[in-house]
Protein backbone atom coordinates (compact mmCIF):
# COMPACT_ATOMS: atom_id res chain seq x y z
CA UNK A 1 0.00 0.00 0.00
CA UNK A 2 1.09 3.32 -1.00
CA UNK A 3 2.30 5.95 2.52
CA UNK A 4 -1.01 8.24 3.43
CA UNK A 5 0.11 11.33 2.30
CA UNK A 6 -0.93 14.01 5.01
CA UNK A 7 -1.55 17.77 4.29
CA UNK A 8 -0.57 20.44 6.85
CA UNK A 9 -2.78 23.27 7.09
CA UNK A 10 -0.52 26.07 9.15
CA UNK A 11 2.77 24.21 8.61
CA UNK A 12 4.96 26.85 9.64
CA UNK A 13 3.25 27.66 13.30
CA UNK A 14 4.52 25.13 16.12
CA UNK A 15 2.40 22.24 15.40
CA UNK A 16 2.45 22.85 12.31
CA UNK A 17 6.38 22.26 12.00
CA UNK A 18 5.93 19.44 14.67
CA UNK A 19 3.03 17.87 12.40
CA UNK A 20 5.84 17.49 9.85
CA UNK A 21 8.47 16.16 11.66
CA UNK A 22 6.45 13.55 13.21
CA UNK A 23 4.44 12.78 9.83
CA UNK A 24 7.81 12.38 8.32
CA UNK A 25 9.33 9.75 10.75
CA UNK A 26 6.13 7.78 11.10
CA UNK A 27 6.35 4.73 8.74
CA UNK A 28 3.44 4.46 5.75
CA UNK A 29 2.96 8.62 6.29
CA UNK A 30 4.70 10.95 3.95
CA UNK A 31 4.15 14.62 3.84
CA UNK A 32 1.75 15.63 1.02
CA UNK A 33 2.04 19.25 1.70
CA UNK A 34 1.34 22.28 3.45
CA UNK A 35 -0.21 25.74 3.45
CA UNK A 36 0.35 28.99 5.20
CA UNK A 37 -2.00 31.86 4.83
CA UNK A 38 -1.24 34.94 2.09
CA UNK A 39 1.66 37.42 2.81
CA UNK A 40 3.44 34.60 5.50
CA UNK A 41 7.30 34.98 4.85
CA UNK A 42 7.15 30.95 5.01
CA UNK A 43 5.41 30.88 1.62
CA UNK A 44 7.86 28.85 -0.93
CA UNK A 45 9.84 27.53 1.94
CA UNK A 46 10.95 23.79 1.89
CA UNK A 47 8.60 22.01 4.43
CA UNK A 48 11.62 19.76 5.76
CA UNK A 49 13.50 22.47 6.46
CA UNK A 50 10.61 24.60 7.88
CA UNK A 51 10.60 21.58 10.35
CA UNK A 52 14.01 21.13 10.94
CA UNK A 53 14.94 18.09 8.93
CA UNK A 54 16.40 19.25 5.81
CA UNK A 55 15.02 19.12 2.36
CA UNK A 56 11.28 17.34 1.70
CA UNK A 57 11.08 18.88 -1.67
CA UNK A 58 7.75 19.90 -0.97
CA UNK A 59 7.04 23.80 -0.13
CA UNK A 60 4.66 26.19 1.42
CA UNK A 61 2.08 26.98 -0.68
CA UNK A 62 -1.28 28.43 -0.12
CA UNK A 63 -3.73 26.70 -2.46
CA UNK A 64 -6.30 25.24 0.34
CA UNK A 65 -8.30 23.69 -2.29
CA UNK A 66 -5.26 22.34 -3.42
CA UNK A 67 -4.19 20.88 -0.81
CA UNK A 68 -7.28 19.07 -0.16
CA UNK A 69 -7.37 17.74 -3.51
CA UNK A 70 -3.85 15.94 -3.10
CA UNK A 71 -3.90 14.99 0.22
CA UNK A 72 -5.28 11.54 1.79
CA UNK A 73 -5.94 13.57 5.07
CA UNK A 74 -5.53 17.20 6.18
CA UNK A 75 -4.86 18.07 9.81
CA UNK A 76 -5.94 21.53 10.86
CA UNK A 77 -4.63 23.53 14.46
CA UNK A 78 -5.28 26.51 13.09
CA UNK A 79 -8.21 28.81 14.45
CA UNK A 80 -11.99 28.35 14.84
CA UNK A 81 -13.14 30.51 11.66
CA UNK A 82 -10.46 28.77 9.65
CA UNK A 83 -11.35 25.30 10.58
CA UNK A 84 -15.40 25.32 9.82
CA UNK A 85 -14.32 26.98 6.63
CA UNK A 86 -11.53 23.64 6.43
CA UNK A 87 -14.62 21.32 7.27
CA UNK A 88 -16.78 22.83 4.03
CA UNK A 89 -13.97 22.34 2.03
CA UNK A 90 -13.67 18.93 3.34
CA UNK A 91 -17.23 18.38 2.45
CA UNK A 92 -16.98 19.10 -1.03
CA UNK A 93 -14.17 17.48 -1.67
CA UNK A 94 -14.93 14.46 0.08
CA UNK A 95 -11.11 14.42 1.78
CA UNK A 96 -10.54 13.46 5.52
CA UNK A 97 -9.98 15.83 7.85
CA UNK A 98 -8.83 16.18 10.98
CA UNK A 99 -9.17 18.90 13.89
CA UNK A 100 -7.32 19.71 16.68
CA UNK A 101 -8.09 23.45 16.81
CA UNK A 102 -9.71 24.72 20.14
CA UNK A 103 -11.37 27.13 21.29
CA UNK A 104 -14.56 26.65 18.88
CA UNK A 105 -18.08 27.15 20.03
CA UNK A 106 -21.22 24.95 20.06
CA UNK A 107 -22.31 27.14 16.63
CA UNK A 108 -18.62 26.12 15.04
CA UNK A 109 -18.80 22.81 16.42
CA UNK A 110 -22.10 21.71 14.87
CA UNK A 111 -20.92 22.91 11.34
CA UNK A 112 -18.11 20.91 11.65
CA UNK A 113 -19.91 18.22 12.76
CA UNK A 114 -22.34 18.67 9.66
CA UNK A 115 -19.46 18.10 7.31
CA UNK A 116 -19.12 14.55 8.42
CA UNK A 117 -22.22 13.84 6.50
CA UNK A 118 -20.12 13.83 3.04
CA UNK A 119 -16.45 13.34 4.80
CA UNK A 120 -14.58 11.75 7.44
CA UNK A 121 -14.12 14.27 9.94
CA UNK A 122 -12.51 13.97 13.63
CA UNK A 123 -12.46 16.92 15.98
CA UNK A 124 -10.49 16.73 19.26
CA UNK A 125 -9.96 19.32 21.47
CA UNK A 126 -6.44 16.75 22.50
CA UNK A 127 -4.57 14.72 20.33
CA UNK A 128 -2.41 12.95 23.04
CA UNK A 129 -3.41 9.37 23.58
CA UNK A 130 -3.01 9.64 27.39
CA UNK A 131 -5.46 12.52 27.54
CA UNK A 132 -8.03 10.90 25.89
CA UNK A 133 -7.85 7.92 28.45
CA UNK A 134 -7.99 10.09 30.79
CA UNK A 135 -11.56 11.43 29.73
CA UNK A 136 -12.69 7.89 29.44
CA UNK A 137 -11.67 7.35 33.32
CA UNK A 138 -12.39 10.74 34.35
CA UNK A 139 -16.18 9.78 33.27
CA UNK A 140 -16.21 6.20 35.16
CA UNK A 141 -15.43 8.11 38.34
CA UNK A 142 -17.98 10.92 38.31
CA UNK A 143 -20.43 8.24 37.69
CA UNK A 144 -19.49 5.91 40.43
CA UNK A 145 -18.97 8.99 43.07
CA UNK A 146 -22.20 10.90 43.95
CA UNK A 147 -22.09 14.86 44.69
CA UNK A 148 -20.76 14.53 48.05
CA UNK A 149 -17.85 14.53 45.90
CA UNK A 150 -17.38 18.67 44.52
CA UNK A 151 -15.40 18.43 41.05
CA UNK A 152 -12.94 20.87 39.82
CA UNK A 153 -10.78 20.87 36.73
CA UNK A 154 -7.53 22.74 37.07
CA UNK A 155 -5.41 23.45 34.14
CA UNK A 156 -2.16 24.81 33.03
CA UNK A 157 -0.83 26.27 29.99
CA UNK A 158 2.33 28.26 28.56
CA UNK A 159 1.78 32.29 28.53
CA UNK A 160 1.10 32.42 24.90
CA UNK A 161 -2.29 29.69 25.08
CA UNK A 162 -5.43 32.73 23.99
CA UNK A 163 -8.26 30.80 25.06
CA UNK A 164 -9.29 29.46 28.67
CA UNK A 165 -10.23 27.34 30.32
CA UNK A 166 -8.53 25.05 27.34
CA UNK A 167 -10.51 22.58 25.46
CA UNK A 168 -8.93 19.97 27.19
CA UNK A 169 -10.18 21.29 30.41
CA UNK A 170 -13.56 21.90 29.00
CA UNK A 171 -13.64 18.03 27.81
CA UNK A 172 -12.86 16.76 31.09
CA UNK A 173 -15.43 18.91 32.13
CA UNK A 174 -18.04 17.95 29.86
CA UNK A 175 -16.50 13.99 30.46
CA UNK A 176 -17.39 14.92 34.04
CA UNK A 177 -20.91 15.93 33.33
CA UNK A 178 -21.87 13.07 31.49
CA UNK A 179 -20.43 10.61 34.05
CA UNK A 180 -22.89 12.51 36.31
CA UNK A 181 -25.86 13.03 33.49
CA UNK A 182 -25.75 16.36 33.71
CA UNK A 183 -25.14 19.54 31.36
CA UNK A 184 -22.35 20.80 31.56
CA UNK A 185 -23.08 24.57 30.90
CA UNK A 186 -26.00 24.10 33.89
CA UNK A 187 -23.02 23.45 36.29
CA UNK A 188 -19.76 25.04 35.24
CA UNK A 189 -18.34 27.27 37.80
CA UNK A 190 -15.71 29.13 35.34
CA UNK A 191 -15.13 32.71 37.27
CA UNK A 192 -14.75 32.56 41.16
CA UNK A 193 -13.79 36.47 42.18
CA UNK A 194 -14.56 38.03 45.09
CA UNK A 195 -17.11 37.48 48.11
CA UNK A 196 -18.90 34.37 45.71
CA UNK A 197 -20.61 32.74 48.61
CA UNK A 198 -20.50 29.30 49.21
CA UNK A 199 -20.15 26.44 46.40
CA UNK A 200 -22.70 24.83 45.42
CA UNK A 201 -23.42 21.15 45.17
CA UNK A 202 -23.11 19.32 42.08
CA UNK A 203 -21.21 22.34 40.46
CA UNK A 204 -18.26 21.75 38.06
CA UNK A 205 -15.49 23.98 38.90
CA UNK A 206 -12.97 25.45 36.70
CA UNK A 207 -9.24 26.99 37.32
CA UNK A 208 -6.91 27.86 34.83
CA UNK A 209 -3.68 28.98 35.25
CA UNK A 210 -1.34 30.46 32.51
CA UNK A 211 2.78 31.06 32.80
CA UNK A 212 5.94 29.71 31.18
CA UNK A 213 6.31 27.40 28.65
CA UNK A 214 4.12 24.44 30.07
CA UNK A 215 2.30 22.33 27.19
CA UNK A 216 -0.24 21.27 29.00
CA UNK A 217 -0.90 20.08 32.18
CA UNK A 218 -4.66 18.88 33.51
CA UNK A 219 -6.25 17.46 36.73
CA UNK A 220 -9.87 16.69 37.65
CA UNK A 221 -10.44 16.62 41.15
CA UNK A 222 -13.26 14.75 42.92
CA UNK A 223 -12.84 16.25 46.65
CA UNK A 224 -15.69 14.82 49.74
CA UNK A 225 -14.99 15.45 53.42
CA UNK A 226 -11.50 13.29 54.43
CA UNK A 227 -10.57 12.65 50.52
CA UNK A 228 -9.81 13.78 47.54
CA UNK A 229 -9.34 11.76 44.24
CA UNK A 230 -6.70 13.27 41.98
CA UNK A 231 -7.20 12.52 38.44
CA UNK A 232 -4.07 14.02 36.23
CA UNK A 233 -2.51 13.94 32.83
CA UNK A 234 1.22 15.90 32.25
CA UNK A 235 2.39 16.87 28.89
CA UNK A 236 6.40 17.39 29.19
CA UNK A 237 6.87 18.69 25.54
CA UNK A 238 4.47 19.09 22.17
CA UNK A 239 5.66 15.33 20.67
CA UNK A 240 2.96 13.86 22.35
CA UNK A 241 0.44 16.08 20.65
CA UNK A 242 1.35 15.61 17.42
CA UNK A 243 1.79 12.04 17.47
CA UNK A 244 -0.99 11.22 18.18
CA UNK A 245 -2.24 13.38 15.70
CA UNK A 246 -0.48 11.07 13.52
CA UNK A 247 -2.29 8.39 14.67
CA UNK A 248 -5.40 9.51 14.71
CA UNK A 249 -5.28 10.66 10.51
CA UNK A 250 -3.74 6.87 10.00
CA UNK A 251 -6.82 5.77 11.43
CA UNK A 252 -9.01 8.24 9.67
CA UNK A 253 -7.41 7.33 6.00
CA UNK A 254 -9.98 5.79 4.31
CA UNK A 255 -13.13 5.42 6.36
CA UNK A 256 -16.51 6.54 5.52
CA UNK A 257 -17.99 9.70 6.19
CA UNK A 258 -18.41 10.58 9.36
CA UNK A 259 -18.14 12.51 12.54
CA UNK A 260 -15.71 10.58 14.33
CA UNK A 261 -13.68 11.38 18.07
CA UNK A 262 -10.40 10.15 19.69
CA UNK A 263 -12.65 7.46 21.60
CA UNK A 264 -13.27 5.98 18.05
CA UNK A 265 -9.23 5.81 17.64
CA UNK A 266 -8.73 4.18 20.74
CA UNK A 267 -11.65 1.71 20.50
CA UNK A 268 -13.44 3.30 23.89
CA UNK A 269 -16.59 4.38 21.68
CA UNK A 270 -19.41 2.63 23.01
Amino acid sequence: MSDCKIGILGCAGRMGRMLIKAASEREGCSVGGGTEPAGSPSLGKDLGELAGLGSLAVSAGEDTAGLFAGSDVVIDFTAPAASVAHAALAAETGTALLIGTTGLNSDQIAQIEAAGAKAPVLLAANMSLGVNLLLEVVEQVAAALDEDYDIEVLEMHHRHKVDAPSGTALALGNAAAAGRGVDLDAVADKVRDGIVGARKRGDIGFATLRGGDVPGEHSVIFAADGERVILSHKASNREVFSRGAITAALWLNGRSAGFYSMKDVLGLSR
